[in-house]
C-alpha cells in the first residue's frame, strides 16, 4: 500500500467520537489529510476555541512510523493518536508532550485528535496552531489469501486462545487472539482482553514493538512466546510464535 501524498480536504464534517482524554464529549471536527506527491509529512495549521476538537485523518498501514509535532499559541493545547481499528488513544499529549514519533500497528485510518483541554476550554479560550504530520517507511503488506488461506470473511489468517490476564490480581484467562500476518515474518495480532476490550500488537520481524494502547508495552520471552505486558494495569498476554509466522 502505497501512502497518499498534501492536500487538505476543504469540507469540515461533524461525526460523534467519543472525545479524548482532557476533552469535553462533543461532535468532533474532521479533516482528510494527503501528501504532495513525492512528499511524506505536511504542515497544517489551524484555530480552537472552546470545546473545539478536530481529528486529522491519515491513511497509513501497519508498520508505518508515524511523527506528529504542535505549536500552539495556548500552553493547554495538545494532541492524542487514535491508531485505526481502535477509540483508545495510543499517544496521550496532555500527559506525553506535543511531540510523537512511533510505529503503527494496524492499517486505516490514524487520527490525530487536537483539542485543548477541559479547563481552558471551559474558559472558552482560544489557540492558534501549527501541525506538521509525516508518515514514513514502507507498509507491511498482509500476505497474500493465496499464499496464507484466510478465516472465511474475515481478513485474518489465523485465530486461537491464548493465555491472558488483566487487573492488579492478575487472574489467569484465555482470551481471543486473531493475526494478520504480513511480509518479512512480521504480524499485526488482535486480542479480545478478558473484559472484552481490543487490543492490537504489532510485530516486525518475529518481535512484538507496538500496541495501540497507551501503555508501555514489554515484551519478555519464554521459549518460543512472546509474554506481552501492557503499563501499570498489569495487563498480559501470551503469544506463541507459531501464531505469528505461521508453522
Amino acid at each position: 500500500m502505497r501512502t497518499p501524498v498534501a492536500c487538505v480536504a476543504a469540507g469540515l464534517l461533524a461525526i460523534s467520537i467519543p472525545a479524548g482524554v482532557g476533552q469535553a464529549q462533543s461532535a468532533i471536527e474532521s479533516q482528510r489529510v494527503t501528501f504532495r506527491a513525492g512528499a511524506d509529512s505536511t504542515l497544517l495549521k489551524g484555530q480552537l476555541k472552546g470545546d473545539q476538537t478536530i481529528d486529522y485523518n491519515l491513511r497509513a498501514g501497519a508498520g508505518q512510523t508515524l511523527t506528529v509535532e504542535l505549536k500552539g499559541s495556548n500552553p493547554q493545547n495538545y494532541f492524542n493518536v487514535i491508531a485505526a481499528g481502535t477509540d483508545t488513544a495510543l499517544f496521550i499529549g496532555s500527559s506525553s508532550g506535543n511531540r510523537f514519533r512511533g510505529p503503527l500497528p494496524s492499517d486505516g485510518d490514524v487520527r490525530v485528535r487536537v483539542y485543548l483541554m477541559r479547563p481552558a476550554a471551559r474558559r472558552n479560550e482560544s489557540s492558534t496552531y501549527s501541525l506538521k504530520v509525516g508518515i514514513s517507511g514502507a507498509p507491511l503488506a498482509p500476505v497474500p489469501a493465496s499464499l496464507d488461506a484466510l478465516i472465511p470473511g474475515t481478513p485474518y489468517h489465523a485465530s486461537a486462545e491464548v493465555p491472558c490476564g488483566s487487573g492488579s490480581s492478575g487472574k489467569a484467562a484465555r482470551c481471543k487472539a486473531s493475526v494478520i500476518r504480513r511480509a518479512n515474518n512480521s504480524a499485526t495480532v488482535v486480542v479480545m482482553n478478558p473484559e472484552g476490550q481490543k487490543r492490537q500488537f504489532l510485530f516486525v520481524k518475529g518481535k512484538a514493538v507496538a500496541s495501540d494502547q497507551p501503555e508501555k508495552l514489554s515484551v519478555q520471552r519464554r521459549g518460543d512466546v512472546s509474554v506481552l505486558l501492557l503499563g501499570e494495569n498489569f495487563e498480559r498476554y501470551e503469544i506463541v510464535d507459531a501464531l505469528v509466522v505461521g508453522g
